[in-house]
């Protein structure tokens, strides 16, 4: 069974708190970003390797611009790996435009492999430095319930933590 190639989400716009009626959808025409446009991946190329699954993150208010973008793969045992997740430079730091575009795009990838899969979703850290590669550890478990692989850079989601995200964030 495939995810249908759009759903709707809703950001948080931060300026004045109001919910905005956004979609997250298959890659399908968009130009994708790149570190020529100040993002960390390149998603225009990693989008290109096989059994890459690529999704975007757009809003009703700016539907030519990606707010976020997730790829995807599938595993041979079955679970999904989430390869590559990243928002928009604009959405992060302390004058970002919208939140919940991660948890949206991470519980999106938690139901993908609820569906395709056996609902683990698994993906790495790295990071420049150990301390940050730890921070952001810290942070993936805290928000999003992410376990750490044993003494390594990987993590996962278990299918039960997945689906409270995918209620959280995707309703």
């Amino acid at each position: 069974m495939k995810p249908k190639t759009t759903m709707d989400v809703k950001l948080v716009r931060i300026e004045d708190g109001v919910q905005i009626h956004s979609k997250i959808e298959a890659c399908k025409g968009h130009r994708l970003p790149t570190f020529h446009d100040g993002w960390r991946f390149n998603f225009n190329k990693h989008s290109k390797t096989s059994g890459a699954q690529t999704f975007v993150l757009l809003t009703e208010e700016s539907p030519e611009t990606i707010e976020g973008c997730v790829i995807l793969k599938k595993q041979q045992h079955g679970d999904h790996y989430m390869a590559f997740v990243e928002i928009a430079p604009h959405n992060q730091g302390k004058g970002k435009k919208y939140d919940k575009v991660a948890g949206c795009l991470i519980a999106y990838a938690c139901r993908v492999s609820h569906i395709q899969g056996d609902g683990f979703l698994s993906f790495h850290i790295g990071e420049e430095s150990q301390q940050k590669e730890k921070k952001l550890m810290i942070h993936y478990s805290k928000k999003y319930l992410a376990l750490r692989i044993a003494d390594t850079k990987e993590m996962i989601i278990v299918p039960g933590d997945g689906q409270k995200l995918i209620s959280q964030y995707l309703g």
